[in-house]
């Protein structure tokens, strides 16, 4: 079995962006692929997990990885199709009637879902899925614009006095400002700020200190190792991740990219196959992945996308 027909033999939110990214399927078997992760799955079991009420288990967000933000996220990244009777249903359910209340600061406790709350790295992850899912997000993209830092990046400790930049921070605000790009609401100030925090990835080479050029083992927050690939990243950052996100976003790779790509070139094993090398612990509304230190379809496709990418781009 080739690792394209393993990447096949999955789950349709896998297979449809195999189709899309790695084997050029024509456009309308692309989209009869995508129309099952509503309906077969991963995508099904998540949509069937909302309560009448809106929202997955019984909070805007939480410390785990079940809440209706993270369920969210997951169907974005599945490609749940935001124009499907699915999506609108669930999405609509969100909009109309979850808050924030007991997820967020008290302040925030009446902010519907899509308002967000007060952490950027928080409301990058909702304004993401917001626009993704075709909701008004604006006033969120507006106040992420406001906290752009002098570097370039953001960070989620700017109250706590912090005057540099996150990586984890900065990689979810980043996403959130392509995705509103993406959902048609492209205007100069979000496409300039974005560019600016995209910098701020690549002047670090995506994984060293600007000061001293060494590289970054682990982070501070959550002592993850941006070297070893998880799926899903929920809040934190890792290479394949940073990559990933230039990828979407069209950028040119340089040679800034280039020690990050051999990186992830070197972790192909035998099989041509990528592991899963990190997993947050916390509850998984729904499992995605075979598990830790096993060969990760998520993982393998993310890197195989992002290795054509860079090849196509240098031939």
């Amino acid at each position: 079995m080739t690792v394209v027909d393993w990447l096949l033999d999955s789950d349709p939110s896998i297979r449809w962006q195999v189709m899309r990214d790695l084997t050029d399927a024509p456009a309308d078997e692309i989209a009869a692929e995508r129309a099952r992760v509503a309906t077969e799955g991963a995508g099904a079991q998540l949509l069937a997990l909302q309560g009448a009420d809106g929202r997955w288990a019984g909070a805007a967000w939480n410390r785990g990885w079940n809440s209706t933000m993270h369920v969210l996220w997951l169907l974005w990244h599945l490609g749940l199709d935001p124009i499907s009777a699915e999506a609108q249903h669930a999405v609509g359910l969100v909009r109309d009637h979850v808050t924030w209340q007991g997820s967020g600061p008290p302040e925030c406790d009446a902010n519907p879902f899509f308002t967000g709350e007060v952490e950027p790295c928080i409301n990058g992850q909702v304004a993401a899925v917001g626009a993704y899912f075709g909701q008004d997000v604006r006033g969120l993209v507006d106040r992420l614009l406001g906290e752009q830092l002098p570097d370039g990046g953001w960070n989620c400790e700017t109250e706590k006095g912090s005057t540099r930049s996150s990586f984890n921070t900065t990689i979810c605000v980043l996403e959130a400002l392509l995705e509103h790009e993406r959902a048609g609401q492209a205007i100069p100030e979000v496409s300039a700020a974005r560019l600016r925090g995209q910098e701020y990835l690549l002047e670090r080479r995506l994984h060293r200190r600007l000061s001293t050029g060494e590289v970054i083992e682990r982070d501070r927050k959550g002592g993850a190792m941006w070297t070893s690939f998880a799926f899903p990243t929920w809040w934190h950052y890792d290479v394949l991740r940073g990559l990933d996100y230039l990828r979407r976003a069209g950028a040119t790779p340089d040679e800034r990219v280039a020690e990050a790509i051999e990186l992830v070139s070197s972790k192909r094993d035998q099989n041509g196959r990528w592991l899963l090398e990190a997993r947050y612990p916390g509850a998984m509304p729904v499992e995605v992945d075979e598990g830790y230190d096993r060969p990760s379809r998520w993982n393998t496709l993310r890197a195989l996308r992002v290795l054509r990418w860079y090849e196509q781009a240098a031939s």
